[in-house]
C-alpha cells in the first residue's frame, strides 16, 4: 500500500522539480539575452573600427586617434549612466520591468549607430546604447541571483558572463566573415545592425519570466513571493525555508533606519567601496583594451586587416572557454582565491606583451608571440576575474538598497572601463608599448587590495552575507 502512494508523489515532487528547473533555465536564458546584446555591443567595435576609420568616400567616418577613443568609450560612458539609473528603476519598479525598458533601448541604439551619418551622432547612439548595455550589467546578475537560490547562484550568475563572451566571439565572428565575404563600402553598418537581434529577443523573453520574489517581498507582496518562489524551487518546503529568511529580513529592515541613513553606516559605505574597488581591479587589468583593439595591437606587428580580425576571433573563443571553466571553478574555491589567482597571470601577461612588443622585431614570431601573451591573459581573466566580478556585484550589497549600491558600484566600473578605452590609443601613440608595463603595475596594486580588503562570500545566502557584512565590517 505504501508504495502504490509514494510511487505518485515521487512522480509529482519529480514533475515539480523539473517544471522548477525549467522555470529557471528560461528566466536565465531570457535575462541573459541582456548578457548578449552587452558581449556583441562591447566586441563589435573591434571589428567595425577598422572599416571606420577609413575615409567617407571609402564608406567610413574618416576617424583618427582621438575621434576612434571617443566613438568606443562613448558607449561605456553612456553605460555608467545606464547602471546608476537602473538601479533606481529596479529597485522602484522590479527587475522585470528595468529589463523590459533596457531592450527597447537596445533596439533603438543598434539602429541608431548603424545608420549614424556622421562621427557626432555615432556617438550620441553609441552613448544611448551604452545606458542599456550598463543597465543590463547591473541588472541582470541581481535578477538572476535572486531567483537561484543559494545552492546554484554562483553557477547561475556566472552564465552571465558565459553570455558576454559569447555575444563577444559572436561578434568578432560575423566581423572576420563580413569582412572576407562582403567588399562594399560601409560593411560595418551591418555589423552594428545585427546588435538590434539580442534586444528583440529580450524584449520578447521578458513576457515569459517570473519576477523576483526578493523584490516582491522587498515591496512587502510576501503571498505573491511565495508563488514564484514554489514555482522556482519545486517543493513547498524548500520555497517555506527561503521564504522565513526573507520575512526575518523584511521584519529586521522595519527596525533598520531609513535608506537615507543606511547609506551613511559605516559597513555600507565600506561594502560599497569595496565593490568600486573591485570594478576598478576588473577594468583596469587592461581587458577591454585587449578586447576592443586586439586587431589594432596585431595590425602593428605587420598582420593584414582581415588576418588581426581572423585572429581576433581566439579572444572570443578561449573566453568563451575559460568563462566555462570559471563557472565549474566558482562552484569549487572561494571567491578571493580565484581573483588573486586570475590577478598574478594577468600582472605575468601584461610584462610579457610589453616585452615582446618592445624587444622582438616586427615579424609573423612578434604577431602570434603577442597573440599568445593575449589569449594567456584572456584564459585568466575570464575564468577568475571577470565571473567573480559580477558575482560579487549580485550579492555583496543590502536587500535593502542592493539595486541601487549595485549600480553605482557598476557604473563606477563603466567609468573605469571608458578611461581604459580611451586612453589607450592616446597612451600607445604617446607611450608606445611601455603602456603594457604600466598596466602590470596597477595589477599589482589591486592585487594587494583582493587580498587586504575583500570578505570571502562562498556558500553563504543572500540574508546570511548581509548579516556577516554587518558583523564584519
Amino acid at each position: 500500500m505504501s508504495s502504490n502512494v509514494t510511487l505518485p508523489m515521487s512522480g509529482q515532487r519529480a514533475e515539480q522539480r523539473a517544471s522548477a528547473n525549467r522555470l529557471i533555465f528560461i528566466s536565465v536564458l531570457v535575462a541573459t539575452m541582456g548578457a548578449l546584446a552587452f558581449g556583441y555591443d562591447t566586441g563589435i567595435i573591434a571589428g567595425a573600427l577598422p572599416f571606420m576609420t577609413l575615409p567617407a568616400d571609402q564608406g567610413g567616418l574618416g576617424l583618427n586617434a582621438f575621434t576612434e577613443g571617443l566613438v568606443t568609450s562613448s558607449l561605456i560612458v553612456g553605460a555608467a549612466f545606464g547602471s546608476l539609473g537602473s538601479g533606481y528603476v529596479s529597485d522602484r519598479f522590479g527587475r522585470r520591468i528595468a529589463l523590459r525598458l533596457l531592450s527597447l533601448l537596445f533596439i533603438a541604439g543598434a539602429l541608431g549607430t548603424a545608420m549614424a551619418p556622421s562621427v557626432n551622432t555615432m556617438v550620441v547612439a553609441r552613448f544611448l546604447l551604452g545606458i542599456a548595455v550598463g543597465g543590463g550589467s547591473a541588472t541582470v546578475p541581481v535578477f538572476i541571483a535572486e531567483i537561484a537560490g543559494p545552492a546554484r547562484r554562483g553557477r547561475l550568475v556566472s552564465r552571465n558572463e558565459l553570455m558576454i563572451v559569447t555575444g563577444q566571439l559572436l561578434a568578432y565572428v560575423l566581423s572576420a566573415v563580413l569582412a572576407a565575404t562582403l567588399n562594399i563600402p560601409g560593411i560595418w553598418r551591418y555589423m552594428l545592425a545585427i546588435a538590434m537581434v539580442p534586444g528583440i529577443l529580450l524584449l520578447v523573453g521578458t513576457f515569459f519570466v517570473p519576477p523576483s520574489p526578493h523584490w516582491l517581498a522587498a515591496k512587502g507582496r510576501l503571498d505573491d513571493a511565495e508563488d514564484v518562489l514554489e514555482r522556482l524551487r519545486g517543493t513547498k518546503e524548500e520555497a517555506q525555508r527561503e521564504m522565513a529568511e526573507m520575512k526575518a529580513q523584511r521584519e529586521q529592515a522595519r527596525k533598520r533606519p531609513a535608506v537615507k541613513d543606511l547609506l551613511r553606516q559605516g559597513w555600507v559605505i565600506k561594502l560599497l567601496l569595496i565593490g568600486i574597488g573591485l570594478g576598478f581591479t576588473a577594468q583596469f587589468t587592461g581587458v577591454n583594451a585587449f578586447m576592443y583593439y586586439t586587431p589594432v595591437i596585431l595590425k602593428s606587428t605587420g598582420l593584414g586587416t582581415n588576418a588581426a580580425l581572423t585572429a581576433t576571433i581566439g579572444n572570443g573563443v578561449v573566453s568563451v572557454f575559460a568563462t566555462i571553466l570559471g563557472i565549474w571553478a566558482i562552484g569549487r574555491y572561494g571567491r578571493r582565491h580565484l581573483l588573486m589567482t586570475g590577478l598574478v597571470v594577468v600582472v605575468s601577461m601584461q610584462a610579457a606583451l610589453g616585452g615582446v612588443m618592445l624587444f622582438m622585431p616586427q615579424n609573423l614570431v612578434q604577431s602570434y608571440t603577442a597573440l599568445a601573451c593575449i589569449l594567456i591573459f584572456l584564459l585568466f581573466m575570464q575564468a577568475c576575474i571577470a565571473p567573480v566580478y559580477w558575482l560579487l556585484m549580485s550579492e555583496l550589497f543590502p536587500m535593502q538598497v542592493r539595486g541601487l549600491l549595485t549600480g553605482t558600484a557598476v557604473s563606477m566600473q563603466w567609468l573605469f572601463n571608458a578611461t581604459v578605452a580611451f586612453s589607450f590609443p592616446v597612451a600607445i601613440e604617446a607611450f608606445g608599448n611601455a603602456t603594457f608595463f604600466g598596466f602590470a603595475v596597477i595589477n599589482v596594486c589591486s592585487l594587494l587590495f583582493v587580498f587586504f580588503f575583500l570578505p570571502e562570500t562562498k556558500g553563504k545566502s543572500l540574508e546570511q552575507i548581509e548579516k556577516y557584512m554587518k558583523r564584519e565590517l
